[in-house]
């Protein structure tokens, strides 16, 4: 799972996406300060 949160205008807005190619298509579209986490929980199993 891939999270965008972007700050701007004195506000915040989280977006959640399913795949890294959507996140960072997305990432390069929002203006304003922007970050991009992944998570990861441990119990997924493509992680183990």
């Amino acid at each position: 799972m891939w999270i965008l949160t972007v700050y701007s205008k004195n506000e915040m807005k989280m977006f959640e996406f399913d795949t890294e190619i959507e996140a960072k298509e997305a990432f390069s579209k929002v203006k304003g300060n922007k970050y991009l986490s992944q998570i990861i929980y441990y119990n997924d199993p493509s992680f183990q």
